[in-house]
């Protein structure tokens, strides 16, 4: 065998030693939540009110090691149980000590997506579960969410200051072609970065940048399309038993879509078990022209009680101009009763 090859060989087998982990750490955890919802849409495409009760069933995956040369590995996985078994999200997450943090998302885990909506709530975000999915106001994030990679530095301490960056890089950004294996394919790609800084009194600070070249889910051979930009900053405070936030959000759409904009606060209390929050969030979306412009309003609140592993929770919300149509009023409520184990 001639010294090249040994070399390679040798060079093969250093890489294999210092990849290798054992999962010392593992756990298998799930949640159960029972729902009772009431809708009032009498102006919508259904044209009634509804009731309804139903059962969201999830289980969680965690595994941990560490590899020879003191790196750690973690793997995550959320799969929804009801009726069908799907994978809700998955993620691998490789600590690199004083090179930083490289995340593998599936589904949902980029930093972006992260920030969607930082404003605190007693039960879930003002608009989740609550509103017409064109209503939601957090739209930052979700193009570069899924199969993407998240670089992360060294949390970093200075002054009473705790600062975190990160940089999400997605090579099939907002499609769902799929080729063999289920692998994302499309020659578009999505890029975002996010910075927090956290201060010891309590206040909280943040900016993210969202890119999708050409906006769209297929590139055109001429490259003519324009590319779809989002920003989002937020600020939160917490106090004692008080919690407040305000984030704004803005998109330039690409193609003739509607660009968007968006801003939503919160305030939170929580005194022992019980949480009680109010919040409200207003979606405007614009004709390339910025004429044209329908605001959707949207409040919400909120209230959850934890008993151990059982919380029982209530929320109602109320949306003007549901799904931008002029004097559409949708109301939703919403009562649950969820157990973890």
């Amino acid at each position: 065998m001639n010294n090249l090859k040994k070399l390679g060989l040798s060079a093969l087998a250093a890489s294999m030693a210092v990849t290798t982990a054992s999962a010392t750490d593992y756990a298998v955890t799930g949640d159960a939540i029972l729902k009772f919802a009431s809708v009032d849409d009498p102006s919508g495409a259904q044209g009634a009110s509804g009731k309804g009760i139903g059962v969201d069933t999830d289980l969680y995956f965690n595994a941990s090691g560490e590899t020879d040369n003191g790196w750690t590995v973690a793997f995550f996985q959320a799969a929804n149980t009801d009726g069908a078994w799907s994978n809700s999200s998955s993620q691998v997450t490789i600590g690199m000590g004083s090179l930083g943090t490289l995340k593998v998302n599936n589904k949902s885990g980029s930093a972006a997506n992260g920030i969607d909506d930082v404003t605190p709530a007693a039960y879930n975000e003002t608009w989740d579960g609550l509103a017409l999915t064109s209503d939601n106001p957090s739209f930052f994030g979700g193009s570069t969410a899924s199969g993407s990679l998240t670089y992360s530095i060294p949390t970093q301490e200075v002054s009473g200051l705790t600062i975190n960056a990160s940089i999400d890089y997605d090579p099939a950004a907002d499609v769902g072609s799929t080729t063999a294996g289920g692998v994302n394919a499309t020659s578009v790609t999505g890029t975002a970065m996010v910075v927090k800084i956290d201060h010891e009194s309590g206040l909280s600070i943040g900016a993210g940048q969202e890119k999708v070249e050409n906006g769209v889910a297929t590139k055109t051979a001429t490259k003519t399309g324009d590319d779809e930009e989002s920003v989002t900053a937020y600020v939160k405070y917490a106090m004692g038993p008080v919690s407040v936030g305000y984030q704004e959000a803005y998109q330039n759409s690409a193609n003739g879509g509607q660009d968007l904009e968006a801003d939503f606060w919160s305030i939170a209390i929580t005194q022992g078990d019980f949480s009680l929050s109010y919040g409200e969030s207003t979606r405007t979306s614009h004709a390339t022209s910025d004429t044209a412009a329908v605001e959707r309003g949207l409040e919400s609140i909120q209230a959850t009680y934890t008993m151990g592993a059982m919380t029982l929770g209530a929320a109602i919300a109320e949306t003007s101009n549901a799904a931008g149509t002029a004097n559409r009023k949708y109301e939703e409520t919403e009562l649950s009763v969820s157990f973890a184990f």
